[in-house]
C-alpha cells in the first residue's frame, strides 16, 4: 500500500499563521505537519510515500527529502484536492491511503484504518450527543449500516452522522474505480472539487466503510483558531497518550514515534 499526502495548497485562510510557508510546513511542537504525517505513515508500515506538491514545491521537497516521491500540481491555485489526487493517479492502482496535509491526528487512527478488514474505508468522527451541530465548514458524512452513503459540506447538519477526517484507504480494485470516477469529474470540468466529491460518487457505486475515531484526538487546521487549538490541546493530548513510545523518530519532536494500536471491530 502506498501513502499519498495532498500538500499542494497554500493555506491562505490561516491568515499569516503559516508566515510565508505553505500550510503543510506549519509546525506543531517544532515539527511540520507533513513530516509528522510521513513519520506516522512509516510507523504504520507504509514507507512508499508520494506527496502532491504545488505551492512552494521546491521548499516542500527540500524539507521532506529524497526518500519520498513527488507529484507536482502546477495548477494548484486554480484547482482543489480532487485534482491533486487525480494528478497522482498513476501511483494509485496498487492500493493507497490518502491524507490531507493539514490534519494533525493520533497515530492509532491510521493504524485502525490500515488494519481494518474493510478494503475501502475512511475515518469518521461521529458526532456526540452533546456536540453542537456541524457548520458549513465541516465535510459532513452520513453513515448507514457502517457504510458511507453521502458526504458533502452542504449536507443538512441534521442529516450528518459525523465528519470526514480526510484520511481514506482504497484497495487496488477500489483505486481503479476511484480513478475512473475522477477521470469523469475532471473531464466534466470539476477542477475545483474537493476529493470527497469523488469519494461520495465511489460510495454510491461500491461499499465505502466508516471507521470511527474512538474519541482519539485529531484536528483539521484551516484557520488560526484551529492552529491554536492544535498546539494548545490536540498535540498535548496525542503526546500524553500512554500508547505513545518515547522514541523521537526521524522527524524529531517529543512523541514523534508511536506504537500501533489495534483496530476496532467496526
Amino acid at each position: 500500500m502506498r501513502g499519498i499526502i495532498l500538500a499542494a495548497g497554500r493555506g491562505s485562510r490561516l491568515n499569516g499563521t503559516a508566515g510565508d510557508k505553505p500550510k503543510c510546513l506549519v509546525e506543531a511542537g517544532g515539527v511540520t505537519l507533513i513530516e509528522r504525517q510521513i513519520h506516522v505513515l512509516e510507523h504504520a508500515g507504509i514507507d512508499d510515500i508520494a506527496i502532491v506538491v504545488g505551492c512552494q514545491a521546491d521548499r516542500v521537497r527540500n524539507r521532506c527529502g529524497h526518500h519520498v516521491t513527488y507529484v507536482e500540481n502546477a495548477r494548484f491555485a486554480e484547482t482543489n484536492s480532487m485534482y491533486s489526487l487525480w494528478m497522482a493517479r498513476a501511483l494509485l492502482y496498487e492500493g493507497f491511503v490518502v491524507l490531507n496535509c493539514d490534519v494533525l491526528f493520533h497515530p492509532a487512527l491510521l493504524a485502525d484504518l490500515v488494519s481494518s478488514r474493510h478494503q475501502d474505508a475512511l475515518l469518521v468522527a461521529y458526532r456526540e450527543a452533546q456536540q453542537p451541530p456541524f457548520g458549513d465548514e465541516e465535510m459532513k458524512v452520513k453513515v448507514r449500516c457502517g457504510r458511507v452513503v453521502d458526504m458533502s459540506k452542504t449536507m443538512d447538519p441534521a442529516e450528518a452522522d459525523g465528519e470526514n477526517l480526510g484520511i481514506v484507504k482504497f484497495s487496488p480494485d477500489g483505486a481503479a474505480a476511484l480513478v475512473e470516477i475522477m477521470d469523469g469529474l475532471v473531464a466534466a470540468g470539476e477542477l475545483r472539487a474537493w476529493a470527497p466529491r469523488a469519494f461520495r460518487e465511489f460510495a454510491q457505486l461500491r461499499p465505502l466503510h466508516a471507521i470511527g475515531t474512538r474519541g482519539l484526538p485529531w484536528i483539521e487546521i484551516d484557520f488560526p483558531e484551529d492552529y491554536q487549538r492544535a498546539v494548545r490541546d490536540v498535540l498535548p493530548a496525542i503526546e500524553a497518550d500512554a500508547d505513545l513510545v518515547g522514541d523521537r523518530g526521524r522527524a524529531g519532536g517529543a512523541g514523534a514515534g508511536y506504537a500501533p494500536v489495534a483496530a476496532d471491530a467496526r
